[in-house]
């Protein structure tokens, strides 16, 4: 579905950042800067339809990114300014520079950067340009920038993500290991206590292959210990987060725990930002890609945009509701912590996601796709609930 661009930036954008209206926003110039970890290349657009100006290249520190703001505020009289670059590896830190300084500043999502067809030519001087040409036109998109406090929280969600991951190679590995040598755990459930005991009892010819062994045993350990070690630091820094109770609230819903939750709101932050369920969902890649012209109309698979953390953390909670729809004891544990109103929506959200899978499922529909589909009404449900939690209005809005 297209948007306009001055909807777009509403969606991305969302709260932490100043919100940049539309493109017929007056600023006396447009800054375009190429930002590298030990350089910054700075390019000028003025109102108008002049070239943008090459400025150059200043280092990038702190103390050259004010210099560069002081001076460009000497030229053009304090006018207000907009400072345009791309999200990347070097984080918000200019962002916040810039903010601070009493000008304008957006960082735009580089998959939606206009491209011209056939243009061969990549430079930081013309990267800058560019910017610049494109932030002054208004076709820049800018992506949701985070407070500190929320990039912090976010840190260490995507922290605990990558030491599962690491748990899961460590598994994998010991796993291989112990299947090229036909030593195969005759139980039905690995990874317990059960699993752990009948790894004691394996036996190498040699004495080199059994120490191989332990050593991949104690790497698997050693991982599964970081992931404890920083989901307890998750659940020790929730009641001091400005969103705790909009963790506390969506957790109400089946297949949301505190990882989920606290992941969700860490990529996102305050989801009830959104003015509909439908753009949450589309900012999520949930939506189905469409190649429409004329009088044809042809959907594909989903479109897979936006924060792939969320997305994934979606569909595997979406899995819970392949089974019949009842509030378990830990459920209700959950939900008990949450207003009646909250309750409500998870339960109604619980007999028609549980449905839709079945439903779906019964006209054959590959598991996966029944999944995604679900997942993308969860989010719809997980949005009303937010906007709950925050006491903004949502019930005059479909959920799905």
């Amino acid at each position: 579905m297209k948007q306009s661009n001055a909807t777009q930036r509403v969606v991305v954008e969302g709260t932490a950042a100043p919100r940049i209206s539309s493109a017929s926003d007056v600023h006396a110039a447009y800054i375009g800067l190429d930002v590298h970890k030990a350089s910054i290349s700075v390019a000028i657009a003025e109102a108008g339809r002049q070239t943008p100006e090459f400025r150059g290249e200043i280092p990038n520190e702190p103390q050259a990114i004010d210099t560069l703001v002081r001076q460009l505020s000497e030229r053009f009289t304090g006018q207000p300014l907009l400072f345009s670059y791309e999200a990347g590896p070097c984080g918000y830190g200019v962002y916040h520079q810039v903010q601070a300084s009493g000008h304008d500043c957006e960082v735009v999502a580089p998959t939606l950067i206009p491209q011209r067809s056939g243009d061969r030519i990549k430079t930081d001087r013309r990267d800058a340009k560019m910017l610049a040409r494109l932030s002054r036109s208004g076709e820049l998109t800018p992506v949701w920038v985070p407070t500190p406090e929320q990039e912090a929280i976010r840190d260490l969600t995507r922290a605990r993500e990558d030491m599962k991951a690491g748990e899961l190679r460590a598994r994998q590995r010991l796993n291989a290991f112990l299947l090229r040598h036909r030593k195969v755990y005759p139980g039905k459930s690995k990874w317990g206590p059960a699993h752990f005991r009948w790894l004691e009892t394996v036996r190498f010819e040699t004495p080199v292959q059994q120490i191989v062994l332990q050593e991949y045993i104690e790497a698997m350990r050693e991982a599964q210990c970081r992931v404890a070690g920083l989901e307890k630091q998750m659940a020790a820094v929730l009641p001091i987060w400005s969103l705790a109770p909009v963790v506390e609230a969506i957790q109400a819903m089946r297949g949301v725990s505190l990882i989920t939750a606290m992941t969700v709101l860490a990529e996102l932050g305050d989801i009830s930002r959104f003015d509909s369920p439908r753009q949450l969902m589309a900012y999520l890649g949930l939506v189905p890609s469409e190649h429409s012209s004329g009088g044809s109309r042809r959907q594909g698979g989903i479109t897979k945009t936006g924060n792939g953390h969320v997305r994934r953390v979606l569909v595997e909670a979406a899995w819970s509701y392949r089974y019949p729809a009842r509030k378990t004891r830990i459920i209700q544990r959950r939900a008990e912590k949450t207003s009646p109103a909250v309750q409500v929506i998870a339960w109604e959200a619980q007999k028609r996601l549980c449905g839709r899978y079945r439903r779906l499922a019964a006209t054959g529909k590959v598991k996966q796709q029944v999944t995604t589909a679900v997942a993308r009404e969860l989010a719809g449900f997980l949005w009303a609930i937010a906007c709950e939690a925050m006491g903004k209005p949502h019930a005059s809005r479909a959920v799905a």
